[in-house]
């Protein structure tokens, strides 16, 4: 049996040790915390930091040109109105029943194809194109689907769009089979995710050889994801940049044709497609 002071040196032992025990776990609580709120404290200043950069770039799209502000102005044989969140050019003199929804390219001002559209309205189609958040379709992919319920005087449409725009036009196409009956690629393709070779869609692909952006082996690996009725259209000597008014493009190749020769031959084909599905 333990004596007194064994009992006595046992106790304060006991004593020491549980000391230890519960002072240790709030030390090591409040260093654990102190390290997880500057880990927070980082990651949050690093996502503020990139979603200020991304603002800035976004905020300061490629521009429109002088062409773009002059088709702008309503007056002779089309009607263009900026609406919010999109602009609708419309014949002057009559009441089409079919439409085109035009998506722009990324970072692009959704002003600067408004000399093509202008054009392709006034061969007696509405054509509209929204104002995309941040400048990027991806962003609303399905606005479109606002416009067909603003006017639903337009009983057919087709969409397209340039570049990111043509890929979210594609998407919305997939998506909304019964919205549109044909899709305009200017410079675009599908996502590799996006299989349209299925459907029943009218869809034309108009490409440029100096495009530095949207390569020829882009749009041959596109033929397996569009129908096979699909119209390829090249245009020799065209860019990425010229298939709008918004002046060069980093990383695009020198056009070897003016900016109004290929905007003649991104119209005619356009048109081509709007002449097959007009009803």
């Amino acid at each position: 049996m333990p004596s007194g002071r064994q009992l006595r040196e046992n106790y304060k032992h006991y004593r020491i040790v549980n000391r230890i025990a519960t002072s240790s776990f709030p030390v090591y609580n409040e260093i654990t915390m102190k390290k997880i709120q500057k880990i927070a404290a980082f990651v949050l200043g690093a996502i503020l930091l990139v979603f200020l950069a991304f603002s800035a770039w976004a905020s300061f799209p490629a521009p429109p040109g002088e062409a773009s502000y002059s088709a702008l102005e309503s007056g002779g044989l089309v009607t263009a109105v900026q609406m919010p969140g999109w602009i609708i050019f419309s014949p002057a003199v009559s009441q089409p029943e079919t439409g085109l929804i035009f998506y722009p390219g990324g970072n692009v001002d959704f002003r600067a194809y408004s000399p093509l559209l202008w054009k392709i309205a006034q061969a007696g189609y509405v054509v509209v194109v929204p104002d995309m958040p941040f400048n990027l379709a991806v962003f609303s992919p399905n606005k479109a689907n606002q416009i067909i319920s603003a006017y639903p005087q337009i009983t057919t449409w087709a969409i397209g769009g340039h570049s990111l725009g043509g890929a979210m036009a594609a998407r919305f196409a997939l998506e909304n089979p019964a919205a549109v009956k044909g899709l305009v690629l200017w410079a675009s393709y599908p996502a590799a995710s996006d299989d349209l070779s299925q459907y029943d869609l009218l869809v034309t692909s108009i490409y440029a050889t100096n495009d530095g952006l949207t390569s020829g082996a882009d749009i041959e690996a596109s033929r397996a994801l569009l129908p096979t009725s699909t119209v390829f259209v090249e245009i020799e000597g065209g860019n990425h940049a010229q298939f709008g008014d918004y002046g060069l493009q980093k990383g695009d190749k020198a056009a070897m044709i003016t900016a109004a020769e290929q905007w003649n031959q991104v119209i005619a084909s356009t048109l081509a497609l709007m002449e097959k599905i007009a009803p």
